[in-house]
């Protein structure tokens, strides 16, 4: 029960932390607009997060919705994270499934619930088509770069146009 004890303990911290920097982030940047927290304030270990990326990224003027459940034994375990949007990426499968590293084998108890989604964000723009979950997207991504920006926004419109905009709105 203290390992639960601690994780509880450790993700309030990190949405007390969060919670400050909304507080201080000034969107519109240039860089991908992120909100995340709990669904519901009984269940810590569930939660939802929305990206919102920039101009100039393939998939401006998308919203993609991330469903985010942490472990019993956070933050020696990963969180498991994956999109409820449709995306086309090669590193994110048809049911959402997130191919990252450091949501596997390179998690360390260090990493924060934002410094993930900052990864996830960085990610989104940069993927890695050496370890794809899908290699059709991949292999477009290596070979025919304007083909591959034309499809995510395609899927884009497609998908992910969204105008909510409040976390409550996802319960």
């Amino acid at each position: 029960m203290l390992q639960n004890a601690n994780s509880i303990k450790r993700i309030m911290k990190e949405l007390r932390d969060i919670h400050e920097s909304e507080k201080n982030n000034l969107e519109g940047n240039g860089e991908h607009v992120v909100r995340i927290g709990p669904v519901d304030e009984a269940d810590m270990y569930t939660w939802r997060g929305r990206i919102t990326p920039p101009v100039g990224s393939d998939y401006h003027g998308g919203v993609f919705y991330l469903d985010i459940k942490f472990p019993t034994d956070y933050p020696f375990k990963p969180p498991r994270i994956k999109f409820l949007t449709r995306i086309f990426h090669p590193n994110i499968n048809t049911n959402g499934t997130i191919c990252l590293d450091i949501l596997n084998e390179k998690w360390s108890p260090a990493l924060t619930i934002s410094k993930v989604m900052m990864s996830i964000c960085s990610w989104l723009d940069e993927p890695n088509p050496d370890d794809p979950l899908m290699p059709n997207i991949a292999s477009m991504y290596k070979t025919e770069r304007t083909k591959y920006s034309e499809t995510c926004q395609e899927w884009t419109k497609k998908y992910a146009l969204d105008t909510s905009s409040d976390i409550d709105a996802w319960k």
